[in-house]
């Protein structure tokens, strides 16, 4: 720390250069992480995003997709989906995606569902007693169905 009482000319403001570290002797002259990577087997495959079958739906959805979060709130709160209302929800996703939307609240049977539109992606589900005194954020769109 400098003491400004003590500078005198403009030169004392300027900080002394540092003298430059030296590398330790044999730093460096291991194998690189890409060689190390290599013997290993190659690049670590990162998992593909599996599509989740929320309660009562016997495949995979072709359309929207239910986040673990979602499916657990679902499973926690006693909510199921029959393939009638999941093929209205692809439609209001869709509708709201045309309208431009990225975070929409859909309202269906009794229940809430936060959507990503842009991911086709269910976020979470609340059901009417959850719904009571609650704020959404975040969100651009609603769509009833």
């Amino acid at each position: 720390m400098v003491d400004l009482k003590k500078i005198q000319t403009f030169d004392q403001l300027i900080p002394q250069q540092q003298p430059k570290v030296k590398p330790e002797v044999g730093a460096g002259t291991g194998p690189s992480f890409k060689d190390t990577l290599e013997k290993l087997g190659g690049p670590i495959a990162t998992p593909q995003a599996s599509q989740v079958v929320p309660p009562g739906l016997t495949k995979p959805l072709e359309g929207v997709k239910f986040s673990n979060h979602a499916i657990e709130r679902m499973s926690t709160r006693g909510i199921n989906y029959s393939p009638e209302d999941i093929s209205k929800l692809n439609d209001a996703v869709s509708r709201a995606a045309a309208k431009g939307s990225k975070d929409s609240l859909v309202l269906m049977n009794d229940s809430a569902l936060i959507v990503s539109v842009k991911n086709k992606t269910v976020v979470t589900v609340m059901d009417k007693t959850a719904l009571k005194e609650n704020v959404f954020t975040n969100i651009d769109s609603t769509v009833v169905i």
